[in-house]
């Protein structure tokens, strides 16, 4: 497939893309829709059938396989309604300030394809402009997002039901029957079960040409998880198509920190060992393809490497692009606060544009369990704690989607949930029933848990205008820390002329470098983590302490070696620069100290 942009958005949240690529992907760009509430998705397929003046008929609860059905026919929705606006794009070529012109203005001034139409307009070629545009033009990718671990088991009449009507495994199932040719992103680690499971969808499989209308991406923070994983789905005839490489700490959403891992090292690895992966894989897809019966390809096919996570500038974007050999980087954050783009509600859009760095922060708000970054001051833990003030911790659990801790009983509940907290904190009082201090520590751990797969999807209901009695009208939200040197609404247009340095949208003079900004996260992450650790530590402690320590330290030094190698682009920033990389170096010597202190 050929792409009209070297940036794509990643999905946000559940509601904030749900449907992002019915805004954008008629210009040629490429995001990602959460498939985990298909409530939600029922909600909006509704909403735009209207919209379009569509039928609808509604896929109810009662009805069989409702979730992966609803997820197949809003997937097939937001195609058509795509396409049609494609369609209609192409034909406004002679329109002044038309959708088209829009499009051919977005693009990057390198951009292959507005220098061939602008030579077409130069030559007064017009004749030949629509045909080629027909076959030309790019179009943005419609993809999708499951959370691997979020695969609750359901149950019918109080019988559970098979493996493949778990969530995880029905949105696939959704996205596997849908008309799309697109690609479904898996994040949030392996689910052995899950990737399994592709293996029974021929979309999965490349056809006689070498090519896959349903393409894997996997999204990973370290070159180890992406081999393992690969390995694993080529076992199956699965090619994955792209590693997505986030930063642990330097993004939006849940932080899978990894062990001190910096994101230049491991862009670093993933360059070096490119084509490793690609032969190694590549040679294990052969081969159980040939064991299924199934068309084989004679050549590698693409495999892209794509990275996100804090990327801020046009200057940052270019150079991870050229030096790492990255295909497209992830643009989120920064798109919440363009409304052209994603559902943000006002009272949260205000929030995002005054956050400084001290109102993003890395909470304990979600059940599962996971470090995920929120925003001060957000309306849903405002009504979680309302109940909290009432003597009614928790949520009701309208809808259900973290059912998966299974600590009373054999049927998952949620740990954000009223059931689950009052159970807990009747258990935590009997344990600490002489120790008013351990309880209250352990309570307010318990109470913190926020009904985030409600909040992170409301805010599409209030953008909307949709009825959101049964949910509450709390907004969760989860910039990464990059939102605090964004200031100001933006359209699109502004947003992606900042991407590629037409324009600047940052007010502020002192955002740090991406690489500066993601080590400073994992220093401040180690502490805390120490500060959590009961004493004396334990040798795993020890060792994961001293592990983290060395694989910053390694970063710092490769950092170092890479500022002075491309010094040309590093110019004018280098002291200060050096500056940063020390003074981290000089906080992790003491924290070594500090551990030999309280080792001795």
């Amino acid at each position: 497939m050929t792409y009209a942009h070297n940036f794509h958005i990643p999905v946000m949240g559940i509601g904030y893309t749900i449907d992002t690529p019915a805004k954008v992907a008629q210009f040629g760009i490429s995001s990602a829709i959460s498939l985990v509430d298909d409530i939600l998705v029922e909600k909006m397929r509704k909403f735009y059938c209207n919209k379009f003046d569509m039928p609808f008929q509604e896929i109810s609860e009662k009805i069989e396989d409702f979730r992966a059905k609803r997820i197949t026919a809003y997937l097939n929705l937001i195609d058509e309604i795509v396409k049609k606006k494609f369609e209609e794009l192409k034909n406004s070529i002679n329109q002044k300030g038309g959708e088209f012109e829009k499009y051919i203005d977005m693009l990057p001034d390198f951009s292959e394809i507005k220098q061939k139409f602008n030579q077409f307009v130069q030559n007064n070629n017009i004749r030949d402009i629509q045909r080629w545009l027909n076959e030309h033009l790019p179009i943005g990718s419609i993809d999708v997002n499951i959370m691997t671990k979020l695969d609750r088991e359901n149950y019918k009449n109080n019988e559970k039901l098979p493996q493949e009507y778990n969530d995880a495994h029905a949105a696939l199932r959704g996205f596997a029957e849908s008309d799309l040719n697109s690609s479904v992103i898996l994040s949030a680690g392996m689910n052995p079960r899950l990737y399994a499971y592709m293996e029974n969808f021929e979309d999965f499989y490349p056809n006689e040409k070498g090519e896959i209308k349903k393409k894997i991406i996997l999204k990973v923070s370290d070159y180890r998880s992406a081999l393992i994983q690969g390995k694993f789905l080529a076992k199956k005839g699965i090619w994955v198509s792209e590693y997505r490489i986030e930063s642990g700490l330097n993004c939006g959403g849940h932080a899978f920190a990894t062990d001190g891992n910096l994101m230049g090292p491991v862009l670093e690895e993933f360059k070096s060992n490119r084509k490793s992966l690609v032969d190694t894989t590549h040679d294990l897809l052969v081969s159980a393809l040939e064991a299924k019966g199934k068309p084989v390809p004679e050549m590698p096919m693409t495999m892209m490497i794509t990275a996100q996570g804090g990327i801020g500038t046009a200057d940052e974007h270019e150079f991870i692009m050229d030096y790492y050999d990255i295909d497209s980087v992830g643009w989120g954050t920064p798109f919440l606060l363009a409304p052209e783009v994603t559902n943000v509600d006002n009272y949260t859009l205000g929030l995002l544009s005054d956050a400084k760095e001290e109102d993003l922060y890395l909470s304990g708000i979600s059940p599962l369990g996971v470090p995920f970054n929120n925003l001060r001051g957000n309306s849903k833990d405002m009504e979680r704690d309302g109940f909290i003030d009432k003597n009614r911790p928790g949520s009701s659990c309208p809808k259900k989607y973290v059912e998966i801790n299974k600590e009373f009983g054999d049927k998952g509940i949620c740990i954000a949930s009223r059931q689950y907290q009052f159970l807990k904190l009747k258990e935590l009082k009997k344990l600490h029933a002489d120790d008013d201090k351990k309880y209250q520590k352990e309570f307010d751990k318990v109470v913190e848990k926020s009904c985030i797969c409600v909040g992170l999807s409301t805010a599409t209901l209030h953008v909307n205008k949709l009825d959101y009695k049964k949910e509450g009208p709390g907004v969760s939200v989860c910039p990464g820390p990059n939102m605090a040197y964004y200031s100001k609404k933006v359209t699109l247009k502004e947003m992606i002329g900042h991407i590629y340095g037409k324009t600047n949208v940052i007010e502020r003079t002192d955002r740090p470098h991406v690489f500066i900004k993601e080590l400073n996260l994992y220093v401040d992450y180690l502490k805390k983590k120490m500060e959590d650790m009961a004493r004396p530590l334990t040798g795993k402690n020890e060792k994961y302490i001293d592990t983290f320590q060395n694989n910053l330290l390694e970063g710092i030094e490769y950092y170092k070696d890479l500022f002075n190698k491309k010094s040309e682009q590093f110019q004018d920033k280098k002291e200060q620069l050096f500056q940063s990389l020390d003074h981290f170096k000089d906080e992790l010597n003491e924290l070594k100290l500090k551990v030999l202190g309280v080792l001795q």
